[in-house]
């Protein structure tokens, strides 16, 4: 029986077959931190005795989460990364200076390589295996075992297929088809899988919609997302200098599979997730005849602050006026997604509008800063949780849709259809 893109990427790396369900123990080639993770991996680093990293050019830090930071907590957790990553001059430390949202900086900067096993003490880790990577989240321990030994243990995670077909109708976008995968899986349908999207589907979709589709893995339950290295992902990472030299991978024919979901996106209408899970789907025709009062919109986050997002929302925006009694806060994903958008004048669009623009930040989406819900606000968001509290207020209710939906209500002042 042949192998998994998964289980080739472990065979890789331990140098022997692997299967799914093995245990191994092998090289891990990215460690991800923020932070907030990144102070107690510092911690039980230091309290194992570690003085220095296994593999310094494998390890970056990311400051996305509350920086600037918003209050003296956050700034004197940021502080301890800065020690940290100064006192031992860390290669890849991304502060205010050329800040971005880990899971879309990374790739950005090269550092995401086709064939590597990356892990970061972030669940949404799982982003990057659109590049044809394993990708996955772990804790802050486990991280800090990797900054001592460069190495960490890992169960090789049976897949699950979502073979995509069909040309994807007008405003059908990455983040229409992982909502769909969700609502049919179950929030836990993927606990410890791996979610490999295939299919002819794939060719319509960029890379963006890629990073979405990987990115809410996690919200399965998915140890992790992945596609194969194809030609997309070559024209992304054609411009970067790469930090390693790829290795490429696919699926043989006959490997196995534990199920194969299908799912034809030429069929698809955009769709909404309702509180408070992200698998309560409805399709958008039925959600916008429910007349629900928008308070607040976001378009953000590592699932959807890329530049692809900002261009649609400003296709939409353009020439309208954001609802009187609601707000729009628009995140750019780093700093060169928000030098581009400038740019082409889509600042200009989102302040005509009346949308609100914010340094990269993780914060909106988290409920941190930048956009918290107040008691029994609504949002509608491009994020990628919408759990009790997610965003702020328990009593606030996330409603998850594409960037198209989310500016298309923003105006409307409802869950609107921007069809």
């Amino acid at each position: 029986m042949g192998l998994t893109i998964t289980e080739k990427i472990f065979s890789d790396h331990s140098g022997e077959i692997g299967r799914a369900g093995e245990i191994v123990r092998v090289k891990v080639d990215m460690t991800i931190a923020n932070d907030i993770t990144t102070p107690l991996s510092i911690r039980a680093f230091e309290k194992a005795g570690a003085t220095r990293l296994a593999n310094p050019y494998g390890f970056a830090i990311c400051m996305d989460h509350f920086i600037p930071a918003h209050n003296i907590n956050a700034a004197n957790q940021a502080r301890i990364s800065r020690d940290f990553a100064l006192s031992r001059n860390l290669p890849y430390f991304f502060d205010e200076k050329e800040m971005g949202i880990e899971h879309a900086l990374l790739p950005e900067k090269g550092l995401i390589v086709p064939g590597d096993i990356i892990i970061g003490a972030d669940s949404h880790t799982c982003t990057h295996g659109a590049l044809g990577a394993f990708a996955t989240g772990m804790g802050s321990t486990d991280l800090a075992y990797t900054m001592a030994t460069g190495k960490n243990w890992f169960k090789i995670p049976v897949s699950i297929k979502v073979e995509l077909r069909g040309k994807p109708a007008k405003h059908i976008y990455g983040k229409d088809v992982i909502l769909e995968t969700i609502s049919r899986l179950g929030v836990s349908g993927a606990a410890y899988k791996a979610l490999e999207f295939a299919g002819s589907g794939l060719t319509y979709l960029g890379m963006d919609d890629r990073f979405s589709l990987c990115n809410m893995a996690i919200e399965a339950g998915a140890k992790s997302g992945v596609i194969a290295y194809d030609s997309v992902a070559k024209t992304f990472l054609s411009d970067k200098q790469l930090a390693r030299k790829p290795r490429i991978f696919a699926s043989d024919a006959d490997a196995f599979y534990e199920r194969t979901i299908t799912i034809d996106i030429d069929a698809m209408e955009p769709v909404v997730a309702f509180p408070f899970l992200p698998e309560n789907k409805r399709g958008i025709g039925e959600a916008a005849k429910q007349g629900i009062r928008i308070d607040q919109a976001f378009i953000g986050s590592c699932t959807n602050g890329r530049i692809s997002d900002l261009r649609i929302a400003a296709t939409i925006l353009k020439g309208k006026k954001v609802a009187k009694h609601s707000r729009l806060i628009i995140t750019p994903a780093t700093q060169k997604i928000a030098l581009q958008a400038q740019q082409e004048g889509l600042y200009e669009i989102f302040a005509e509008a009346g949308a609100v623009v914010s340094n990269p930040t993780c914060g909106a989406c988290m409920g941190g800063y930048m956009g918290v819900l107040g008691d029994g606000e609504r949002c509608i968001s491009a994020s990628n949780r919408n759990f009790v509290g997610r965003m702020g207020s328990k009593t606030s209710e996330v409603y998850l849709a594409n960037s198209a939906v989310v500016a298309a209500s923003a105006i409307a002042g409802e869950i609107a259809d921007p069809r």
